[in-house]
C-alpha cells in the first residue's frame, strides 16, 4: 500500500537573490540619530537593513495596539469574528483613560468600527472592548497576547494591557515590534484601517465624531499606509510605519523620540534609504497553492497546502542572481483532523547552500476525521485493488 503522506520535492529555477550585502549599519550609514532605539526591516524576507538598539526594553506605549489588531486579525481570519458582528462596550472598557473614540457603557459599534477607532484613533476603549469581545476579559486577551509573542518567538516583550497604557513590566523592543508589523500585515485588509488618514464613527448620528489619524506620515509620505504610532511620557514619542513602493514594502520602528517631528523625520530617513538602495523580486502571494499533501483517516484524501505569507527574495539595485532552488517539504504522518490554517510543510528557497527564505506552508481547508463507515469501505477498496 502507498505511503499514506506524501513528500513533495520541487526543485525550481528562480530568478532571485544570492549576492549578500551590506546593512546601513555594516556600511556605516546613520539613519536614526535621535531616537533610542530604531529598526528598518524588509516585509516579506524580514532581512534587516539598519538597526540602532533594536533588542532593548522599552515600553511601547500605543504601539502595543499592533498585537491587539493582529489578535483582531487572526479571528477575523478564523471566521470567529465578523465585520458587521456589533460588539457592546462594558462599563469597563469605556471607562479606559488616553486616547478614546469615547464609548459609552452599552454602546454597541460593529468590528469594523471598532478597527477603525483603534487604527485610526487609537481608541483605548475600542482595544478593551475588542479584547473583551474575543477573550472574555481583557486579562485574557493579555495571555492570548503574550502567548502569540512566544509563538513568534519574541522573547523581550512582554504585554500587560491591550492597549499600551503606561504599567510596570510592560515592555518590548524595536526588533520584536518589527516581528510583530511583519506578522500583522500578512492580513492586506488592515492597511485599509491603519493607512486611512480620516474617517468618522456615529456618522448618520448628533454624535458624529471624527477620527485623525495619529501617523502623519499617511499623509505626507507616499506609499505609507500604517502602522501605529505611540506615546506617553515615559515612552516618549515612537511609531512603527510600513510603506510599499514599486513592489516592495519596509517596515521602520523607532522608539524614543523626543518630539512628533524627530519621530516622523527620523522614520522617513530610514524609508528613504530603504527605496533608494533596494528592490525585491516577488515570488508568491499569500495563499498561493503549492501542492497537495495525502491525509490518512481524513473525510478527504488530500489538502492543498498554500504560502503564509507572501514570499520575496530581495537585492541591492543593480544586482543580478541566478540559481536559486526552491523546496517544499511536507510534515510526516499527517492525519486528520487538520484545521484550516495548521502547518502541514515548509518552503525554503536556497542559492549554493545557503538558505535565503524558510516560510511555513498551511493546509487551506479542514479536514474532518472519516468516520468508520467511510473507513470501512475505503480499506474495502484498497482490499479489492490488491486482489
Amino acid at each position: 500500500m502507498k505511503r499514506l503522506v506524501s513528500i513533495l520535492l520541487a526543485f525550481m529555477m528562480l530568478t532571485a537573490i544570492a549576492v549578500p550585502f551590506a546593512s546601513a549599519e555594516e556600511s556605516g550609514v546613520q539613519l536614526a540619530e535621535n531616537v533610542k532605539s530604531a529598526i528598518l526591516i524588509e516585509r516579506d524576507t524580514g532581512k534587516v537593513l539598519y538597526e540602532k538598539n533594536s533588542n532593548e526594553q522599552l515600553p511601547p506605549a500605543s504601539m502595543t495596539k499592533i498585537m491587539t489588531m493582529l489578535l483582531i486579525m487572526e479571528a477575523l481570519d478564523e471566521g470567529k469574528l465578523d465585520m458587521d458582528e456589533k460588539v457592546r462596550a462594558s462599563e469597563y472598557a469605556a471607562s479606559m483613560g488616553g486616547s478614546q473614540i469615547f464609548l459609552e457603557p452599552g454602546e454597541e459599534m460593529t468590528v469594523e468600527e471598532m478597527l477603525k477607532g483603534i487604527a485610526i484613533g487609537s481608541g483605548n476603549d475600542a482595544s478593551v472592548a475588542m479584547a473583551e469581545r474575543i477573550a472574555g476579559s481583557e486579562e485574557a486577551f493579555v495571555d492570548m497576547m503574550n502567548k502569540k509573542a512566544k509563538e513568534l518567538g519574541l522573547k523581550k516583550t512582554t504585554f500587560k494591557n491591550t492597549t499600551g497604557l503606561p504599567v510596570e513590566d510592560h515592555l518590548s523592543t524595536a526588533h520584536d515590534m518589527a516581528i510583530m508589523a511583519k506578522e500583522l500585515l500578512k492580513y492586506e485588509n488592515i492597511t485599509k484601517f491603519t493607512g486611512t488618514y480620516e474617517a468618522y464613527l456615529r456618522e448618520n448620528t448628533d454624535k458624529k465624531f471624527w477620527l485623525v489619524n495619529t501617523n502623519k506620515l499617511v499623509r505626507f509620505y507616499p506609499g505609507v499606509d500604517g502602522l501605529k504610532t505611540g506615546f506617553t511620557r515615559e515612552a516618549m514619542y515612537c511609531l512603527t510605519a510600513t510603506a510599499e513602493k514599486d513592489g516592495m514594502r519596509v517596515i521602520a520602528v523607532v522608539f524614543g523620540a523626543p518630539t512628533s517631528k524627530d519621530r516622523n523625520a527620523q522614520v522617513t530617513k530610514m524609508l528613504d534609504y530603504a527605496f533608494n538602495q533596494y528592490r525585491t523580486h516577488p515570488i508568491f502571494e499569500r495563499n498561493h497553492v503549492m501542492g497537495t499533501a495525502k491525509v490518512s483517516k481524513g473525510q478527504k484524501k488530500k489538502v492543498e497546502m498554500v504560502t503564509s505569507e507572501s514570499i520575496s527574495l530581495l537585492t541591492k539595485k543593480g544586482e543580478t542572481i541566478e540559481d536559486v532552488k526552491q523546496k517544499v517539504s511536507l510534515k510526516k504522518d499527517l492525519k486528520a483532523p487538520i484545521k484550516k490554517g495548521d502547518q502541514i510543510g515548509t518552503l525554503t528557497i536556497k542559492k549554493n547552500g545557503e538558505t535565503l527564505v524558510k516560510s511555513p506552508l498551511l493546509a487551506k481547508e479542514e479536514i474532518k476525521e472519516a468516520g468508520w463507515w467511510d473507513l470501512f469501505k475505503r480499506s474495502l477498496g484498497i482490499f479489492t485493488k490488491s486482489e
